[in-house]
């Protein structure tokens, strides 16, 4: 199918997006365009203008500073996927960023957009939540930072207001003893996750787990912050026992619906199984293994 007729800017500052989202409020921001332009060709998106992100240069980096690692929403699968830093600090965001789509989505496609898209089978916005990561919104008023946890208001639909950009994501510099992983099961490569789970920790200095972030894909309306999971954890030596108390929990706040995926039951023990597997391997990271 071929999209209704759209009016197209490229503004090459975020001062010039929000003047133009200011006077047009049927506007959509156009980043990668993976998922915006399909929507368009099938006509279940319709917007009276693009307002294409690409040549604003300053929203694409990747540095830390101030206790924050700062992505601009423009950076791209491809350049996180090839980054030193995030390979050797941010194992939980390297995992997640190689099993997004494949290569050629990659190349193309933005974290600021995967975020903004909210798409509930999406991999980056659990590894946020999981993070306690902090999403910046830019208005005419300025810029005010949105936690991960309370970004993800529905299927498709986030914290931000019109007329706001998304233009950076925050993630906290993990301490010495962290560690976090990304698993995901799906049915072939470039797939959206049948089930995946996103898992930060970070240990005390006896061992035992002083922090801990879950998060699940795909088995709800919006990415599932596995809260109760978290604090069971908390406290304890991170042993099979207990990384298996926590699946269970995670499991339970599931909220999986049955699809061409699987039942709602086969979606929930999956969950629990890739739990274990994610807590083990963000713990083995947190004391010292290779990511």
């Amino acid at each position: 199918m071929i999209p209704p007729p759209f009016d197209y800017q490229a503004p090459t500052s975020v001062k010039q997006a929000l003047a133009l989202l200011g006077k047009n409020p049927e506007a959509k921001i156009l980043a990668g365009g993976q998922s915006l332009i399909p929507m368009m060709r099938f006509r279940l998106a319709s917007p009276a203008m693009l307002v294409d992100l690409n040549r604003i240069s300053d929203l694409a980096y990747i540095k830390e500073g101030d206790g924050w690692l700062r992505i601009g929403a423009m950076t791209r699968e491809s350049d996180m996927d090839r980054s030193d830093l995030i390979a050797k600090k941010y194992p939980l965001l390297a995992d997640t960023t190689h099993v997004v789509a494949d290569p050629l989505v990659r190349n193309l496609s933005t974290l600021g957009g995967n975020l903004a898209h909210a798409d509930p089978a999406n991999d980056h916005p659990a590894t946020m939540i999981a993070y306690r990561a902090e999403i910046v919104a830019t208005g005419p008023k300025g810029d005010r930072t949105i936690p991960a946890t309370e970004f993800f208001t529905g299927p498709f639909e986030t914290g931000l207001a019109h007329g706001e950009l998304l233009t950076e994501i925050r993630i906290p510099v993990p301490g010495k003893n962290s560690g976090g992983a990304y698993v995901k099961l799906e049915r072939k490569v470039g797939d959206f996750a049948t089930a995946a789970v996103a898992a930060q920790v970070s240990l005390a200095k006896d061992g035992t787990i002083e922090q801990a972030g879950l998060a699940l894909t795909n088995v709800g309306l919006t990415p599932i912050h596995a809260s109760a999971a978290e604090q069971a954890l908390k406290g304890k030596k991170p042993d099979d026992t207990v990384l298996r108390q926590a699946a269970d929990l995670a499991a339970k706040a599931a909220k999986p619906e049955p699809d061409a995926r699987g039942s709602a039951e086969y979606k929930r023990a999956l969950v629990k199984t890739l739990t274990v597997r994610a807590l083990r391997r963000a713990v083995a990271r947190a004391q010292g293994a290779k990511p």
